[in-house]
């Protein structure tokens, strides 16, 4: 499945420096607002060494892992939701993503222009927070009135959509995000056809100095990240951009240097695994090794339907080997003949690292 992960903030954060670091480009970031329009779209291997140890067993033509893709979206300002500083065009890139992540500065630098000027993650966030919402509740507001108008010549048949989108205009006037309506099982499909921002996960993404000293707010995020059930990753965005050209073994010891045992690249994509409740399974041979991510709770049709849809349509069975035990006995070969080779059917739940061989007719 696509993941596309929204990365947003005010402008002259980092957020294309960012970019830059998680994706190894070289787009334009500038110490000036508004340096990004268009938003940027880079799709990154989605790291597991799991799928190098299965290629290192099968030595296959192709080795192909999952993906997530990186929007780089224009900053944000106070009246985006209104149209400042381009801010519906953008608000609109947003809502095509899955998730985001919030860059937010935590470090002072009076080298380094803050649209504001004053340095204040708390107030940051904020900003950013506001304008979502408003930009959810405007939309809200245009679907309740059109839905209220045709209930009220007749149409019985949208009342329970009449019914939730009041919830979720009450939230949202009261300065809160989508995310908090608390909504039936019947209603998710129609919060899904929203596509309201603020229903999205996201994390907040703490962009650092290499001099620790300059980065004095960093408590101050973390604490209100706690606060509101939320967490902070610490990134170097700068420091990591510059790792762009280095040798692996080079970037590991400069990394170790900022007190970082991985890039920030892992961490995100870790991150927006756990926020979208994904997880990677494989299927393995001498043509192809690949990784393929789908939701927890997946059956084994649904996990066969990411591959094609006509595996979904004509599944029978499915032959399936744990990682671990794929590994242990270095393939499918040896697996199956110590009996650790599986058939399972329609009401299998696909587990994380299963091996997996689909039998199917159409």
């Amino acid at each position: 499945m696509s993941i596309k992960c929204g990365i947003v903030g005010l402008p002259n954060v980092g957020k294309s420096t960012l970019f830059n670091a998680l994706t190894s480009q070289k787009i334009d970031a500038e110490n000036f607002p508004f340096c990004t329009i268009e938003p940027n779209i880079a799709r990154v291997n989605i790291p597991d060494e799991r799928l190098n140890k299965l290629s290192e067993i099968n030595k296959p033509e192709k080795t192909i892992p999952s993906f997530m893709e990186f929007v780089d979206i224009a900053g944000l300002v106070k009246g985006a939701h209104s149209g400042e500083g381009l801010g519906n065009k953008f608000l609109s890139h947003i809502r095509e993503t899955q998730c985001f992540a919030h860059v937010i500065r935590c470090f002072e630098d009076p080298n380094i222009i803050h649209v504001e000027g004053k340095i204040s993650p708390i107030d940051d966030l904020e900003t950013i927070e506001t304008e979502l919402i408003l930009s959810d509740l405007e939309m809200v507001e245009k679907k309740l009135e059109r839905i209220s108008k045709q209930l009220r010549s007749g149409v019985k048949s949208i009342e329970a959509e009449h019914k939730f989108l009041g919830k979720v205009y009450s939230v949202l006037s009261d300065s809160k995000p989508a995310k908090l309506v608390n909504i039936s099982d019947e209603e998710k499909t129609f919060m899904k056809q929203l596509q309201l921002v603020t229903a999205k996960p996201f994390i907040y993404v703490a962009n650092l100095h290499e001099d620790e000293q300059k980065n004095i707010f960093i408590e101050e995020l973390e604490n209100h990240a706690k606060s509101v059930d939320s967490s902070v990753i610490r990134v170097y965005a700068k420091a990591e951009g510059e790792l762009i050209d280095l040798e692996e073994g080079d970037k590991k010891e400069y990394l170790a240097l900022l007190g970082q045992s991985e890039p920030a690249l892992n961490k995100i994509i870790r991150k927006g695994f756990e926020m979208l409740n994904l997880f990677s399974y494989f299927t393995a041979g001498p043509k192809e090794v690949r990784a393929w991510a789908i939701q927890k709770g997946s059956s084994a049709p649904e996990a066969a339907g990411k591959i094609h849809t006509d595996f979904q349509k004509g599944f029978i069975k499915a032959e399936i080997i744990s990682y671990e035990d794929y590994i242990k006995y270095e393939g499918e070969a040896a697996a199956k003949e110590n009996g650790k080779l599986r058939l399972e059917g329609k009401e299998y739940i696909v587990q994380d690292g299963d091996v997996i061989h689909f039998k199917f007719n159409v």
